[in-house]
């Protein structure tokens, strides 16, 4: 959803996403306190959008010839050409500040529903022993929101049954010091779970396997870099996209199989891939298919002109699309089951260890 929001710039596509992606979330978010957050993200996407409009009539909202207003322009010297603060505000610059803003909000948005929806700690057990510590790092860094949420629910709730109902930013300053510092001990817990567990942990490998790996993670990932440009983008031409695309798979794949074979790890109750969670995923990809075949062959639509200013147009190709990725509402688990078998996991592995002992 996020790569079919990066290819518009249609304010009324990318509310259609933010809608879809919000009833889906609405539709299967679980019953946790850190899926709690994507309020947050909707939150952070109008203070995006806030900030790219302010920054345009600032620094830049001269740009066209519809003038709303005109604001105390301040002279700046002749080293700073090309820089204006002020002067007169444009409804085309306006607009396309209003529709570059809306796109990165969307973005925030999609990011958010995924770490809503879906449990990093889960990803990094489904990652290859040769990305386990950067998978590490990046679970630790998506995280981040859904923890910080969670934190301040606890610390507002224990607030609340000790009679204390601040509000605005008394509230925030009394949150703020109890967050930071269950953030810091929630850090030194996660170290010294690391450490027990032997992170870091490395099989027998020779130096020039550990080099040829290196090699061909690097080649696979500038491959994947240049590919995924030159597809997302549609002025970056497609001659050199699909090969370099191919080349940094193969090469990707390649050193991850090798990679795997020094790290020792041992999994209990590893994640399954079921029938759901392919049909979850293929809606994502025809969304995103839907609207890079758009932006290719209905430019107007995918992009509507703000110099001069249109009314923006909705196509059905993108509108199925996005209608499709409204599946995982009624294909993906319901919340109640996803917590039924996650609690079911410690009474297996109660059983595991009863009958090892008996």
């Amino acid at each position: 959803m996020a790569t079919a929001a990066s290819r518009t710039t249609n304010p009324l596509i990318l509310l259609l996403i933010v809608s879809v992606v919000g009833y889906v979330v609405a539709a299967r978010r679980p019953a946790r306190t850190w899926a709690q957050g994507f309020r947050a993200y909707l939150i952070l996407g109008l203070v995006v959008i806030a900030i790219r409009t302010v920054f345009h009539i600032v620094f830049g909202g001269a740009l066209g010839e519809t003038v709303l207003v005109r604001l105390p322009e301040l002279r700046l010297p002749q080293w700073a050409a090309g820089i204006r603060l002020g002067g007169a505000v444009s409804a085309e610059g306006l607009v396309s500040a209003l529709y570059d803003g809306l796109r990165l909000a969307t973005l925030l948005i999609c990011v958010g529903a995924a770490v809503t929806l879906a449990d990093p700690r889960r990803l990094l057990r489904t990652l290859p022993g040769a990305l386990y510590e950067l998978g590490l790092v990046v679970v630790v860094a998506i995280s981040l929101a859904p923890q910080l949420v969670e934190s301040a629910l606890r610390v507002r709730r224990a607030q609340a049954l000790r009679g204390a109902n601040g509000r605005g930013l008394r509230a925030v300053r009394s949150i703020g010091m109890p967050v930071l510092a269950m953030a810091l001990d929630r850090a030194v817990a996660l170290a010294a779970a690391m450490d027990a567990r032997g992170y870091g942990r490395a099989g027998d490998i020779s130096a020039r396997t550990r080099r040829f790996t290196a090699g061909l993670l690097l080649v696979g990932l500038l491959g994947l870099s240049l590919g995924g440009y030159a597809v997302l983008d549609a002025s970056a031409g497609g001659s050199v996209g699909l090969p370099s695309l191919l080349v940094g798979v193969l090469a990707a794949v390649a050193g991850l199989a090798v990679g795997s074979r020094r790290v020792l790890r041992s999994r209990y109750h590893a994640e399954q891939v079921d029938p759901r969670s392919a049909v979850v995923a293929a809606t994502g990809v025809v969304a995103a298919g839907c609207l890079c075949v758009t932006s290719v062959y209905d430019v107007t639509t995918a992009f509507p002109s703000t110099y001069p200013l249109v009314v923006p147009q909705l196509a059905l190709l993108p509108v199925v699309g996005l209608l499709i990725a409204l599946a995982p509402a009624g294909v993906a688990p319901s919340p109640l089951a996803t917590s039924v078998e996650t609690s079911a996991i410690p009474a297996r592995r109660a059983d595991v260890v009863g009958a090892g002992r008996s």
